[in-house]
């Protein structure tokens, strides 16, 4: 219990402060943002500052700190240390930089990012990378709710008929001006989110000791004897750095007033989501005793766990609030999941996004291959298992190519050192962990540790040289 305390602790702290270093970097000044030049009445919409917070927070927020925290608390307590200090260095920074250096480039995209800064084979590749991972998001935040909502309701509403619901409702909210549907309904559905973790949370510490929430160690519970590294730093996503939030945070971007909001608009909601998935992970860890029991229980699926925890602690009518809002969490993920992949097809083709037929003519091919994977996900036993594992690699590899990207705008605007270092870092290790991760993986290359490990590290180390030979020559 001390342990998530100062856990908590530490996360409000690194807001406090690390995040002042991390604007100190960027250095926000007062010129025009996205929404006050473009202000297309569409995607580019002027924001109150707590609304633009609490709609990024649910857009980034999704299954990952829910689903992931509780995968990732299977490796045990340790995965608090990954939720915090990733979230600090890395996954608050990257939002943040995300978001505002989209910002002074008119809310653009990561993928057209990465062809301002990386060159344009980058620019294509993240094009096609981007979507394909919106695209598995989307499906996920389908499959997930659904299996969720099929418990809380009649059998003749199954998973089916709740996945069409949701993908209708994502053609709507997809279609539609930000304001007028996520501008409208995110505000309440965020403080729903946030309730239903305090509640779940204020259930496990008041039980009167049913629940013991164990101390952080360096051990490895892992009952398979599945390795920390590099699993659990795939596993564990959302709550701590993702690459999906380098999709969110531009279309963020487009919404808020000026850049000094920026700190408390990304990097606060990045600290948000990460105290909900220490919440969970400690859940997770804490309802069922041990890491063994966690694990053969998710092999139920993950939506069975989180009713099993709601129901447990809360009882039956606060287990079905609880869970109502975990499936608002990965619906209002979901549909900004399409939004993304509509901007970034709109930016790659020229296509205005004024007109809503040419918003229909993104958005429904969109919508028909997210609908396709969603079948074979819940036609498939262990569908949503193998789409999240796809997910979450290239969810952090794409949180590579965004650090990468960032850094390179950082040395390009003569922040060395320190300044670029601040997203050089975690970009490194974060290098390691995606191909040591495909290397090892049995949807990988199922290579053996020898030859992974030391694979990483070079992969990792060739990539932090490049980066100070240019920054040696920005120098000098």
């Amino acid at each position: 219990m001390i342990s998530l305390v100062l856990s908590f602790v530490i996360l409000v702290i690194g807001y406090l402060i690390y995040s002042k270093f991390t604007e100190k970097v960027f250095a926000p000044d007062d010129r025009q943002t996205p929404a006050i030049t473009i202000n297309d009445g569409v995607d580019c919409v002027p924001m109150k500052t707590w609304k633009a917070f609490l709609i990024q927070l649910l857009n980034i927020a999704g299954t990952g700190p829910i689903f992931g925290a509780l995968m990732g608390a299977v490796f045990g307590p340790i995965v608090f240390l990954w939720i915090i200090f990733g979230s600090i260095l890395g996954g608050a920074v990257h939002d943040y930089m995300c978001g505002m250096v989209s910002s002074r480039h008119g809310g653009s995209s990561i993928a057209e990012l990465s062809g301002d800064y990386l060159g344009i084979a980058a620019k294509w590749a993240m094009r096609v990378f981007s979507v394909v991972l919106l695209v598995l998001c989307g499906t996920v935040f389908v499959t997930s709710p659904a299996g969720l909502l099929e418990k809380l309701t009649p059998d003749s509403l199954n998973g089916t008929f709740w996945a069409i619901v949701i993908l209708c409702y994502y053609l709507l909210a997809t279609l539609l001006p930000i304001d007028k549907v996520i501008g409208k309904l995110y505000p309440v559905f965020g403080v729903l989110l946030i309730v239903m973790a305090v509640a779940v949370m204020g259930g496990i510490i008041f039980s009167g000791g049913d629940y013991t929430i164990p101390e952080i160690s360096l051990k490895n519970l892992h009952p398979a004897g599945t390795p920390v590294w590099p699993y659990m730093f795939i596993t564990v996503a959302c709550g701590a750095i993702s690459g999906f939030h380098a999709t969110q945070s531009p279309m963020i971007a487009k919404c808020i007033k000026t850049e000094k909001e920026g700190r408390t608009v990304f990097y606060g909601a990045m600290i948000c989501e990460s105290v909900i998935a220490l919440v969970w992970a400690a859940a997770g860890v804490s309802f069922y005793g041990t890491t063994e029991l966690l694990s053969t229980a998710l092999k139920s699926g993950a939506s069975n766990v989180v009713y099993d925890i709601s129901t447990g602690v809360l009882g039956t009518f606060g287990g079905i609030l609880a869970v109502a809002g975990v499936v608002i969490c990965p619906i209002t993920s979901g549909d900004t999941a399409f939004r993304s992949a509509r901007l970034i097809l709109a930016e790659t083709f020229g296509l205005g996004q004024k007109k809503i037929k040419n918003r229909l003519l993104l958005t429904v091919p969109l919508l028909a291959a997210g609908g396709l994977l969603t079948r074979f996900a819940m036609a498939n036993g262990d569908g949503f298992q193998i789409i999240w594992r796809y997910f979450s690699w290239s969810n952090q590899t794409l949180a590579m190519i965004a650090l990468w990207v960032i850094t390179a705008y950082l040395l390009r605007c003569g922040k060395y050192r320190f300044g670029s270092l601040m997203t050089a870092v975690p970009a490194t290790f974060m290098s390691a962990v995606t191909l040591t991760y495909i290397l090892m993986a049995g949807e990988g290359f199922n290579l053996s540790a020898a030859v992974s490990y030391p694979a990483g590290i070079i992969f990792a180390a060739i990539l932090f040289i490049i980066y100070l030979i240019e920054m040696r020559k920005k120098i000098y």
